[in-house]
């Protein structure tokens, strides 16, 4: 079974479009995998985000919708969907549409194909800005030299991962930004593709 985690906040625009072309591919990887279910993570959002998302639960018995009172950060929310999750492989991925869903496929088969535990996106044609694009850069060379794990972005949120490594991870604070290098140094198998953003 796949479980794709999504913590959201103040995406109330974003949630039927993002669905609308989530659903057909998890339709259609169900037929090879388990069954798959969506989990989105509210993490206390002030518009319409938690309504738009249990209209897709009338519609779609494979959405789930936890809740935060306020905002937790995505960390905290991160660790909701990996505690909540039933899949024996998670993706995660962020609710604003920069991540694309046609590319869980290539995450799946990376799993199988690289036999790895962890496979982190690498927004290869990156859509931010320039500033943005240099931090990162900085960022992924500082975690490279200090934890070893060579990767390009280890930042993104588009990954994929087995439920073993995700039980093993502690996500509070700003943790989420270091899921690979945390994996990394439990001695998971951590890989990446590149992926369109």
């Amino acid at each position: 079974m796949i479980s794709v985690i999504i913590p959201v906040y103040n995406e109330e625009r974003n949630i039927a479009p993002l669905f609308e072309r989530l659903s057909p591919i998890l339709r259609s990887v169900e037929k090879v995998e388990r069954g798959y279910e969506v989990i989105f993570i509210d993490d206390g959002s002030r518009d319409g985000t938690a309504q738009e998302i249990e209209k897709l639960r009338k519609k779609d018995r494979n959405v789930g919708l936890l809740s935060f009172k306020r905002n937790y950060g995505k960390s905290a929310a991160m660790q909701a969907g990996f505690d909540e999750a039933r899949g024996e492989t998670l993706i995660t991925m962020d609710g604003d549409l920069q991540d694309i869903p046609e590319e869980i496929p290539k995450f799946l088969a990376a799993l199988k194909d690289k036999d790895a535990d962890m496979v982190v996106g690498w927004r290869y044609y990156r859509e931010d800005k320039a500033t943005k694009r240099l931090a990162s850069r900085i960022f992924n060379s500082l975690s490279g030299f200090i934890t070893g794990l060579r990767i390009h972005d280890a930042n993104c949120g588009f990954k994929a991962l087995r439920k073993e490594v995700a039980k093993n991870l502690e996500v509070y604070g700003e943790m989420h930004r270091y899921l690979p290098a945390l994996a990394y140094i439990k001695g998971y198998k951590v890989s990446e593709i590149k992926i369109r953003h």
